[in-house]
């Protein structure tokens, strides 16, 4: 098996990232969701706490599991509300994140080679089928995590500078918060593109690809929002262990796409 070709991969990947940077279908979502998810909303929970909005959320902890609502029961009513919201009910958001943003990316890997018209000029650069695969890969992977982590880095800076005045101390990471977007979140990242590239393969459009890996990435979403509360709840060891099935099964999607990705497939789609 030949090696891996890092300079003709890198320039792949530079032209995919320049590519993205120029439309707005992909620069608007990319931005504004995470912007509204991990810095808007946290802002409005934590001044809302601020400003002396003490709701009464008992009723809602006691519909919640002993392990999350025992230690914010704990807390006094005024921290409750945002330590709850900000601290554990945000997480699927962080994961739905780098999901979204491979997804919206990897669309565009082939299909938007196809509507641009530049499908064929690349298929003619000199590098191999799989390192072609391989940029696509990177070209979405890295701008997915890239935003996830910036923009977890906005959260808890916005966070933590807000609920200061009600909490008086650095509440957002914790060691579960780092294992969930640092291990987890790329893994997610992996899994959505290991379906997506695929689908931009054969689609004609990117809006076809969206539309038809939207099939497939929507249970993704529903189940990362369904899980990622609960990895905040468990030991780290365990989440590492969550982590390490999910890069599993991505490795496994991306390595057989991979395998039966070929120039000449892709051409009969021109």
């Amino acid at each position: 098996m030949s090696r891996v070709d890092p300079a003709a991969v890198r320039a792949v990947v530079r032209k995919d990232l320049l590519a993205a940077t120029r439309s707005k279908a992909v620069v608007l979502p990319m931005l504004m969701v995470p912007v509204l998810l991990l810095v808007v909303l946290p802002a409005v929970v934590a001044l809302g706490a601020g400003r002396g909005t003490t709701a009464d959320i008992s009723s809602f902890l006691d519909q919640l599991p002993g392990e999350l609502a025992a230690p914010v029961a704990r807390l006094p009513q005024r921290e409750q509300l945002v330590v709850l919201v900000n601290g554990y009910l945000l997480a699927p958001l962080f994961l739905i994140v780098p999901l979204m943003v491979s997804s919206v990316l990897a669309a565009d890997a082939f299909a938007g080679e196809k509507e641009r018209r530049t499908l064929e000029t690349l298929l003619h650069l000199p590098i191999t089928g799989r390192d072609l695969f391989l940029a696509k890969l990177l070209g979405a992977f890295l701008p997915a995590v890239a935003v996830s982590w910036a923009g977890f880095v906005c959260f808890a800076v916005v966070a933590n500078a807000v609920a200061w005045p009600v909490l008086h101390r650095l509440y957002v990471p914790t060691w579960l918060w780092l294992v969930v977007i640092v291990w987890v979140g790329p893994a997610v990242a992996a899994l959505g593109l290991g379906v997506m590239v695929r689908v931009s393969a054969r689609a004609k459009t990117a809006q076809e690809a969206n539309q038809i890996g939207g099939v497939v990435v929507l249970p993704l979403i529903v189940l990362a929002v369904g899980q990622s509360t609960g990895l905040l709840l468990v030991e780290v060891p365990v989440a590492i262990a969550i982590g390490g099935l999910v890069w599993a099964v991505a490795g496994a999607l991306c390595w057989r796409g991979a395998r039966r990705f070929t120039r000449d497939q892709l051409a009969t789609r021109l």
